[in-house]
């Protein structure tokens, strides 16, 4: 068979699944009102939870260190890219986080594929939840460990799962919120199932970081757990509006990953201007609470607006509001007939989601206006009475 027909096939039947997936080419910066594809679209799909991506004091920060440092960090951190700039965000990150130390990654997906493969051997365990992002079980299965899965935020099955381990080091990861879901991992029982089988506890909180807890350093701080009960994932390209990630925790874990984590060792360091548009936008969460405080409003506003419509809302409390749909194609056809009435919500599809719970993710910005949102739920009432 000829090379590409294999290629061509996989195309046609992703077609057919309504599974095909094509990026919208954006003309404007992250806001809530974009030009996308050469329309004027009000957004309810962007990560941008603060509204810091287009913040001018966050640009300013930029364009000044990229006309002082350049563009490109021109090496590995380890070689001569590291920046006094990466050196204090790291440091701020753990100052705002309460650990020891913090380490910058170039994503989070590299974050957590350096973190896991530190951590865990070929004759260690990983525990997953079933729901947890691509990059957390890529990063399982790329370590050889044993990858055991357990069911959506059910503790009681993962401790049952912990007591049947003989040996070998034990890793429990989780998202902190779930981003399909946009519900919180249990991370206080999840802890002490940790220290009840000494096992390492990792929480991938790219979603609320920046977001949740009384300074916003999270759900960590939210709940309550300091270093010695989980290992910080954060990432800095949704709620903190630039790009990259970072891991928090002990002064020994950080050193090990420097010396072991081959994402970090084996990669040109973020620019320097990137870690100093950072520091702008950590100060912006630490000192701007009224947008955390918004962006709850908004929520409550959308959920109760959603339920009195009758739509089938996904259990969250975050600023991920899905509307779970069904079947892809019913979902598919909604977001392009909400985009046709200039309202961008992306209908999220297997094998993002499990099969036959094709939903639209919603997500609000602290960027939006109550305006906007009820312009939103009347919008959905319109297109889903269709």
């Amino acid at each position: 068979m000829n090379k590409y027909m294999r290629l061509r096939q996989l195309l046609v039947a992703r077609k057919a699944q309504h599974l095909y997936r094509r990026p919208r080419i954006t003309e404007s910066p992250q806001q809530p009102v974009m030009q996308v594809n050469g329309k004027t679209m009000l957004t309810f799909c962007s990560n941008d939870y603060l509204g810091l991506a287009n913040h001018p004091t966050v640009i300013q920060a930029f364009q000044q260190a990229a006309n002082q440092y350049g563009v490109g960090s021109g090496a590995a951190h380890l070689v001569n890219g590291h920046s006094c700039l990466h050196q204090q965000l790291e440091e701020a990150l753990a100052e705002f986080t309460k650990r020891e130390r913090a380490l910058l990654f170039s994503t989070g997906y590299m974050a957590n594929l350096g973190l896991t493969n530190a951590l865990a051997e070929r004759h260690d365990t990983v525990y997953q939840d079933r729901l947890n992002h691509a990059s957390l079980l890529d990063a399982a299965l790329l370590s050889g460990a044993k990858l055991v899965r357990y069911a959506h935020n059910d503790t009681e099955q993962l401790s049952q799962r912990l007591a049947t381990q003989p040996s070998g080091q034990k890793l429990i990861v989780t998202d902190g919120v779930f981003s399909m879901d946009g519900d919180t991992a249990p991370v206080q029982a999840l802890a002490a199932l940790a220290h009840a089988h000494d096992a390492w506890l990792i929480v991938d909180d790219a979603h609320g970081f920046g977001v949740l807890g009384s300074t916003g350093a999270g759900l960590l701080e939210a709940d309550n757990l300091n270093q010695e009960d989980a290992i910080l994932m954060g990432t800095l390209g949704k709620a903190l509006g630039t790009a990259g990630a970072f891991v928090a925790g002990s002064a020994d874990l950080i050193e090990c990953l420097i010396q072991t984590a081959r994402p970090y060792i084996y990669t040109t360091a973020q620019p320097p201007a990137l870690a100093a548009a950072t520091l702008a936008s950590l100060k912006i969460v630490q000192t701007e609470t009224w947008r955390r405080e918004h962006l709850q409003h908004l929520i409550q506003v959308f959920r109760v607006g959603a339920a009195q419509l009758g739509l089938n809302l996904m259990p969250s409390q975050t600023a991920i509001q899905p509307i779970l749909v069904g079947e892809n194609a019913k979902a598919l056809a909604i977001s392009q007939q909400l985009e046709q009435q200039g309202i961008l919500i992306t209908a999220i599809r297997p094998p993002t989601v499990p099969i036959n719970t094709a939903r639209l993710r919603i997500t609000l910005s602290a960027a939006h206006t109550e305006q906007q949102v009820e312009l939103l739920l009347d919008k959905l009432n319109q297109v889903i009475l269709l």
